[in-house]
């Protein structure tokens, strides 16, 4: 190298790298040869209007859904390789949907805490530390003993995602986290995702809340029609899209 240069700096390898991801539903495309890449500390959302495809990007990301073609690296991990194991790839991936899918028998802690011991084997007082230390990244210490059905929605949806970061994952993906909750109970699971982005949490979120999207997300995504049509920062594509359909997008949903 001559003398005065310096070397360029190397390429953060992404945390979750997507490329070419199909997915067929029969004779019906889901997904177009999506390419995504989501970079470590990353807060990512993706929008769209409802059937563009979303929810299915994330499924496929820990094969919940599997892909028809196309590779999802995760951590440098092919999870499409030919005999991964695939529970331990899902262990590095926190999944939290709309749905809470909360044991009814179970109190919050034994809901955190049973993958940790069924799925990790770690010991009932190992588990039990790591659950309530996930509670307080919640804000719901408190409430370690209580029942799912002596819980609001808020603090359920918020149960389910201690019970992900318990894992300590290294990606985060949240399918529309705060739509089945009532209006006056979606900021307290906001608040929780800024409180990660802001830890330096790696997340990926289909959601429609597009205001928090403009004030936390480091890049958004639009797709549609299982394609992803344009992305770039929050104030790029809510205030100065290049696409069409982005900006009939944005519009139909802030005159409501």
């Amino acid at each position: 190298m001559p003398l005065g240069e310096t070397a360029a700096p190397a390429a953060v390898q992404p945390i979750l790298e997507v490329r070419g991801l199909c997915k067929k539903f029969g004779a019906l495309e889901v997904l177009h040869r999506v390419d995504l890449k989501v970079a470590p500390r990353e807060l990512v959302f993706v929008i769209g209007p409802s059937g563009s495809g979303k929810s299915t990007l994330l499924r496929c990301c820990n094969r919940l859904e599997e892909p028809t073609s196309g590779s999802i690296h995760v951590a440098g991990v092919d999870i499409m390789a030919p005999g991964v194991d695939i529970n331990a790839v899902r262990r590095r991936i926190g999944m939290v949907f709309q749905s809470f899918n909360l044991y009814p028998h179970l109190d919050a802690l034994g809901n955190v805490t049973l993958a940790l011991r069924k799925v990790l084997g770690a010991s009932r007082a190992d588990a039990e530390a790591a659950g309530h230390k996930a509670l307080a990244r919640v804000g719901l210490a408190d409430k370690a003993r209580s029942y799912p059905g002596q819980l609001s929605g808020g603090q359920q949806q918020r149960v389910a995602i201690a019970r992900a970061l318990a894992l300590e994952p290294a990606v985060m993906l949240f399918d529309e986290p705060t739509s089945a909750l009532d209006p006056e109970l979606v900021g307290s699971v906001l608040a929780v995702l800024r409180e990660m982005r802001e830890s330096g949490m790696t997340m990926l979120v289909v959601s429609h809340e597009m205001r928090f999207a403009r004030s936390a997300a480091d890049r958004v995504v639009f797709m549609d029609q299982g394609r992803i049509v344009e992305e770039g920062p929050p104030q790029k594509i809510f205030n100065e899209p290049e696409h069409a359909r982005v900006r009939e997008f944005i519009a139909s949903i802030e005159a409501h």
